[in-house]
């Protein structure tokens, strides 16, 4: 076993989240790690930020790593608004922990940027981790003023941790030293989904849903919300339905579009089961149930992590070309299949291959493995291995 490493790595994230926290862990074993969060997120909060209903998250997102809250002095605390996090006090806390090195989880928050910079006057270097991509959509304005402004602001930054293909060439658009470029995927805690997305989990969900062994399950999960385009599921599998295939849908979710999704669906007659918002506990036995994980979400889907979640369920993905997580995931059809964005007909043939001709088990295991926790942590330790002290004479 690798002894843990001397070095002291901080984290800076906005609040704990589900996806993140078994990665911390996972570091907690190679490093001594710290992290810190800037907002307390209630019920209400996750309400706001789309998910349509207040909620805790019901897995432990605490535990197994060295974790604080720092003190939100905003006027109006949120994790949805850039003034939302204000957390002076993070420069002293800095201080107190002698740290190596500093990794921010994205840079779109104003304690964020307090983070990153007292981190510069100070000398220690400053990670940045995250998932965007060019697709986002932005306006003609927006994309001059980031492409005049960006090849300067992110070299505040000495290293960049890549979630996939398009991050890194999001990071190569804005001429970033590719030698201070780290591989960090998305990733999930792939024996926790797999060890409950069992064949008995499958049969029970189904069961219950009323499906027959025949039937094909199209799942679509996350947030009801338009850019993510769930109402492209109706015509596609109303398509497959129309050429005899038992097509149904499936929807873990809620949102502002649930109300016309279900009317679409009565319309287009349509077989759906809408659950509503499932917290994490039941994600894998609605994962077990499906035949297929569609995402169609255009390119405000930076990465999608539900399809590392329903591959490390054994589910083979359908993702729009737009989809951060897609040119990773699936555009290499061994673990399923893309199509373009808002081609409703593209969709309805690459989910009926899927369902029809789905891959084989290894293949989607071995997708999944590629991007572990394990090699998400591999990628920042390797940043923080290779990052030296930042001169404090060049701070900003």
């Amino acid at each position: 076993m690798t002894p843990k490493s001397s070095k002291r790595l901080a984290v800076v994230v906005s609040h704990p989240i589900q996806y993140l926290s078994p990665l911390f862990r996972q570091l907690a074993t190679q490093v001594q790690l710290k992290v810190f969060y800037g907002h307390r997120a209630t019920p209400a909060d996750q309400q706001k930020i789309g998910f349509g209903v207040g909620f805790e998250w019901d897995v432990d997102l605490l535990s197994g790593y060295d974790s604080t809250f720092l003190t939100n002095k905003a006027r109006k605390p949120s994790v949805a608004r850039f003034n939302g996090i204000d957390t002076p006090e993070i420069g002293s806390r800095l201080d107190e922990g002698r740290f190596d090195a500093v990794l921010l989880e994205g840079w779109y928050l104003k304690f964020l940027i307090q983070a990153a910079f007292a981190a510069r006057r100070r000398g220690i270097p400053v990670f940045a981790r995250g998932d965007s991509q060019l697709l986002t959509p932005r306006s003609p304005f927006k994309r001059m003023a980031k492409d005049l402004f960006f090849p300067i602001f992110l070299r505040l930054f000495d290293a960049a941790l890549f979630a996939g293909k398009r991050s890194r060439a999001y990071w190569e658009h804005y001429r970033y030293p590719p030698e201070k470029m780290f591989f960090s995927p998305h990733g999930v805690d792939t024996t926790w989904f797999r060890s409950r997305a069992t064949d008995q989990a499958r049969a029970e969900r189904r069961s219950r849903m009323g499906y027959s062994p025949e039937t094909k399950v199209a799942l679509f999960a996350g947030k009801l919300i338009p850019f993510k385009r769930p109402l492209d599921l109706v015509p596609a599998i109303a398509s497959l339905r129309n050429d005899g295939l038992d097509a149904r849908i499936l929807v873990a979710g809620s949102g502002q579009l649930e109300g016309e999704l279900k009317a679409a669906a009565a319309a287009a007659r349509v077989p759906i089961n809408m659950l509503g918002f499932c917290n994490q506990s039941e994600m894998p036995a609605v994962y077990a149930a499906a035949d297929v994980l569609v995402l169609p979400s255009d390119g405000r889907e930076t990465w999608g992590l539900v399809a590392n979640e329903a591959l490390a369920c054994g589910r083979p993905l359908v993702l729009s070309d737009a989809v951060g997580c897609a040119p990773d995931l699936a555009a290499d059809e061994v673990a399923g299949m893309i199509f373009p964005v808002g081609d409703v007909a593209a969709l309805a043939q690459a989910i009926r291959k899927v369902v029809l001709e789905p891959p084989v088990p290894a293949a989607i295991a071995a997708k999944s493995n590629e991007y572990s926790l394990d090699t998400a942590a591999s990628g920042i330790i390797q940043a923080l291995a290779a990052g030296g002290k930042t001169s404090p004479a060049m701070a900003p």
